[in-house]
């Protein structure tokens, strides 16, 4: 595998269940994301604009390649109702090979 085909993990939240689903269907539609996890029940404490803020949100793992994350990141923060949306590539140091493989596999 080339770097470029690297996996990635992209780390973003999301008000709600629905605004992550919508986008995380349009990934793996697009074959930017071999997958996506969506797990609700996220509470988030942050600053914002000077004050601390608590708020329910919704997390979104997407699994993709190193050479598709800019086009995700894009895509993720083009729709995104936030106007400072939480979106993070985190690499991926090792795993199951055959799971690696399905990734790049399912990936355009």
């Amino acid at each position: 595998m080339s770097e470029n085909d690297d996996p990635v993990l992209i780390y973003s939240t999301f008000p709600d269940a629905g605004a992550a689903q919508k986008i995380g269907k349009g990934l793996i539609e697009a074959r930017l994301a071999a997958c996506v996890n969506i797990l609700p029940g996220l509470l988030s404490v942050y600053r914002w604009q000077g004050e601390i803020e608590e708020g329910h949100e919704v997390a979104m793992i997407i699994k993709t390649r190193r050479s598709l994350a800019s086009a995700v990141v894009s895509t993720v923060s083009s729709a995104h109702p936030f106007e400072v949306p939480a979106i993070v590539v985190v690499p991926v140091e090792g795993g199951f090979e055959p799971y690696l493989a399905w990734i790049k596999s399912e990936t355009t």
